[in-house]
């Protein structure tokens, strides 16, 4: 509904721009010099930027609350953020672990989530801080909104800088999944942000602190995104050495001292620390807990290699899993129509997400306005290099057999450079004496501002919302990202309960649990107030049972229509305490 409902705009806009382009351009000026105004004040603006897109998201909490988990990926960086907030990097494993065992999660040899821990560490210093995990992500978009508009203000200029940096606080910082889930995005775009904003700057005027920024950018792509993250370095890494390739004498001893230096030793403090963090949860010091639960028998990332023995499954679901989604996309990539259509749903996901129908029509144009006789010696480094940068990122990106949007995270400010690029090329066309370009360029934010007090207004006005992503549909800015309601209310309703409680979790033969896992706990299990395990059968939930003792023992039928929660039967069960219906 919302893609549709963005099209027409870009159409509407456009259609305005060669018929009315002086609509509201009194307002428009009025505003311009405004914002130029604070433009001007650099380190403002930054300030400015990241404060409003904390303070929008803010103002969103009564429509748009704190998320309740529902993919594997959330809980498992739920657990990782926990396990830092208790002070620790893992956590040991528990005798009942079997009973306990999520997806992406590692027992063996410790319990920790399996990705890498950016993510995870910038919602601890949340939870820490502010009492909940959901502040992390809502500081790493208000960083990351200030980030952007640093990295924009060396390549674009001040103005267009201040532009997309309130672009991003609109369509990333609002009801994106990066701002609405714990999937992650922002911590990666941080990243990227910083690489590319200190190598501009880094090479006029060979500054420490432009070096440490960049080091501290890539620490955050190694710990976020390193995958990716090593093919958005090449260029990089191909552009400094270059650089110091045409440096004299005294210029590259110089460039050595200030940029070379801190810059290595940033990255070398990052691999110890990353090294440390392996050898406690894996046990080796370049293993990470990501390998390992792929050595114990996950999917290969790549259609090329050999696919390992199928692991034992204890419950039903995780077989479900593994041979309907995990072991369905290895074996359609092995075709080449299989391969294409992954590469075709991965290009859909790209676009959609960061792009729409909004940011693509001012590549459109700036091709229309190009004059005859125009080449690629006519664009400018600066803007060639991005481009470089996002298809060496991408090429890599399309190698495995596995795409999500943010995936590509750590170019968010590289593809907005690139747009504003184009808007600041398209903006003094002109079409029969018409300022067309000018009108385009005002157009693009207005219908952002626009499709956002739609979104805002969704409810009152019925629209209907874009599907849930990724179980069904693309990703865009508005994507509604999956929820578990029902569980959240489980836990909320037990969380209230006097004492301590355990909830044995039973699921229907054909339950799906990539969005509906119920079974995921906090790093120390010894003092949650609630535990959740899976349904072994009587014989075993006792073991478990005798060994949580002194629980309010409940039974969750997860896939009853709502879910329900009753006493577990028998002597341990939870006395006094009647049925209820999560809502």
């Amino acid at each position: 509904m919302f893609l549709k409902i963005e099209a027409a705009l870009s159409v509407l806009a456009l259609a305005l721009a060669f018929t009315v382009p002086r609509l509201g351009s009194r307002w428009f000026e009025a505003l311009e010099r405004t914002f130029g105004k604070l433009a001007r004040r650099r380190g403002l603006s930054v300030v400015v930027v990241g404060l409003a897109a904390l303070a929008l998201r803010l103002a969103l909490l009564p429509i748009l609350p704190i998320p309740a988990p529902a993919a594997m990926d959330e809980f498992s960086y739920l657990l990782i953020s926990d396990t830092f907030a208790h002070g620790r990097l893992a956590n040991p494993t528990s005798p009942m672990w079997p009973h306990l065992e999520s997806p992406l999660v590692l027992w063996q040899p410790t319990h920790v989530g399996i990705y890498h821990p950016a993510q995870g560490l910038f919602m601890a210093v949340g939870q820490v801080l502010l009492g909940h995990p959901f502040w992390g992500v809502w500081l790493s978009v208000g960083i990351m909104c200030a980030a952007i508009t640093w990295m924009l203000q060396a390549w674009v200029g001040e103005s267009w800088a201040l532009l997309g940096g309130f672009l991003a606080a609109i369509r990333l910082g609002t009801y994106s999944y990066w701002a609405d889930s714990y999937w992650g995005g922002a911590v990666a775009a941080i990243g990227g942000a910083l690489v590319l904003g200190a190598l501009p700057r880094m090479k006029p005027h060979r500054r420490v602190r432009y070096a440490l920024l960049m080091g501290v950018g890539f620490a955050i792509l190694a710990n976020s995104r390193p995958y990716e993250g090593i093919f958005f370095g090449i260029p990089i890494a191909v552009a400094l050495l270059v650089w110091l390739w045409k440096l004299k004498r005294p210029e590259l001893g110089q460039a050595l001292k200030r940029a070379v230096v801190p810059l290595l030793g940033v990255l070398v403090l990052a691999l110890v620390a990353m090294g440390y963090y392996f050898w406690r949860t894996t046990g080796n010091p370049t293993t990470p807990p990501y390998l390992v639960a792929g050595q114990q028998g996950d999917v290969p990332p790549f259609p090329w290699q050999k696919l390992k023995a199928a692991p034992h499954f204890r419950y039903p679901a995780f077989e479900k899993l593994h041979k309907q989604f995990t072991l369905a996309r290895y074996e359609l990539a092995q075709s080449f129509t299989g391969r294409a259509a992954i590469e075709w749903f991965a290009f859909e996901q790209f676009w959609s997400f960061y792009f729409g129908f909004v940011f693509l029509f001012p590549f459109a144009l700036a091709w229309v306005a190009t004059p005859y006789g125009f080449s690629l010696k006519d664009i400018s480094p600066g803007t060639r290099f991005l481009v470089v940068v996002c298809a060496v990122t991408l090429a890599g990106e399309a190698l495995p057999i596995w795409y999500n949007a943010h995936y590509s995270a750590e170019l968010t400010c590289a593809i907005l450079a690139l747009m504003l690029t184009a808007l600041r090329y398209v903006r003094p066309w002109r079409w029969r004496g018409r300022p067309v370009g000018r009108f385009i360029t005002r157009a693009v934010p207005a219908v952002c501002v626009l499709l956002l007090a739609t979104r805002m207004a969704a409810g009152p006005l019925k629209l209907h919302l874009t599907a849930l992503w990724p179980q069904s549909g693309l990703p865009i800015w508005c994507t509604t990202a999956p929820k578990n309601p029902a569980r959240a209310a489980v836990l909320r309703e037990l969380s209230q309960q006097p004492g301590r409680q355990l909830v044995i979790v039973r699921y229907s033969p054909d339950h799906d649990i990539y969005f509906n896992e119920w079974v995921y706990n906090r790093a120390d299990l010894d003092s949650a107030k609630v535990i959740f395990a899976h349904d072994m059968g009587e014989e075993k939930n006792k073991d478990l049972i005798d060994y949580f003792n002194g629980r309010r023992v409940w039974l969750v039928y997860a896939d009853d229509k709502p879910p329900r929660l009753e006493p577990y039967p028998g002597p341990k069960a939870a006395s006094g305490a009647s049925r209820s219906t999560a809502r």
